[in-house]
């Protein structure tokens, strides 16, 4: 049995409570702007995304694609410095080679001799696993950063800053290992059982996941934290 086609008149009903959620926060005068602009940068961008992937997927240039990556590398190493905006730009490079040897390295491990794609730049699969390994390495550096200058706040050290900042950034990733299978079924892994996928290939699948988004991050945040040192340097102690 295949997913159900949502309509766009059904759909409209999840926004009940989104809704509910807005009314709480202006209740509470917690100011509901900025999760209004959030929702709908998310409507827009997912509308937009959706026409631009239908086009995508049925291309077989791999020069765009290689674009589309490096678009999404650009604008999830920038993204990922929101936390830091005082060392923004002058942290963009480290970000971006960071993100580009953990996430891409791992990306051509797991499209290239794990699932062996072909062609090898197969955008339905190519995109996805790109857009997941890029998303979780952001998540994780923004982490790092904004717990780096945290600890150099309360006075701490350099070194044991940025042993902190590494720990807090994997966090999510390692609860995520903890709790996969008994308290979460996670995206991936819904959406193949919902499509008709056996549980056993979506596990596979889902392993996959797991170990390549734990892999990615961890190495993007490492690599980040030793290129971003000149920056970091000066706010915190050189020795310990």
């Amino acid at each position: 049995m295949s997913a159900p086609l949502i309509s766009f008149a059904n759909l409209s009903f999840i926004l009940i409570p989104v809704v509910i959620v807005l009314v709480i926060l202006f209740v509470w005068s917690l100011n509901p702007r900025n999760a209004v602009y959030a929702l709908a940068r998310m409507l827009g961008q997912l509308l937009m995304i959706g026409y631009i992937l239908t086009y995508i997927f049925t291309t077989h240039n791999y020069l765009l694609i290689l674009l589309v990556l490096t678009l999404m590398i650009t604008a999830s190493s920038w993204i990922a410095l929101g936390p830091i905006k005082q060392h923004r730009l002058t942290l963009l490079k480290p970000a971006l080679l960071s993100t580009f040897i953990g996430s891409a390295t791992t990306l051509a491990i797991v499209t290239q001799l794990v699932m062996e794609l072909d062609p090898w730049y197969n955008p339905q699969f190519m995109i996805p696993m790109a857009g997941m390994l890029f998303a979780n390495s952001m998540n994780a550096m923004s982490i790092a950063g904004e717990r780096l200058y945290s600890e150099f706040g309360h006075g701490e050290h350099y070194q044991t800053a940025r042993k902190t900042a590494y720990q807090a950034a994997l966090i999510p990733n390692i609860n995520s290992l903890f709790a996969v299978g008994l308290v979460s079924l996670p995206g991936m892994m819904t959406g193949q059982i919902l499509s008709g996928v056996s549980p056993l290939i979506a596990v596979r699948y889902q392993i996959l996941v797991m170990c390549m988004i734990f892999g990615s991050a961890g190495i993007s945040v490492f690599c980040f934290l030793i290129f971003g040192r000149k920056v970091f340097q000066p706010h915190g102690s050189a020795t310990e």
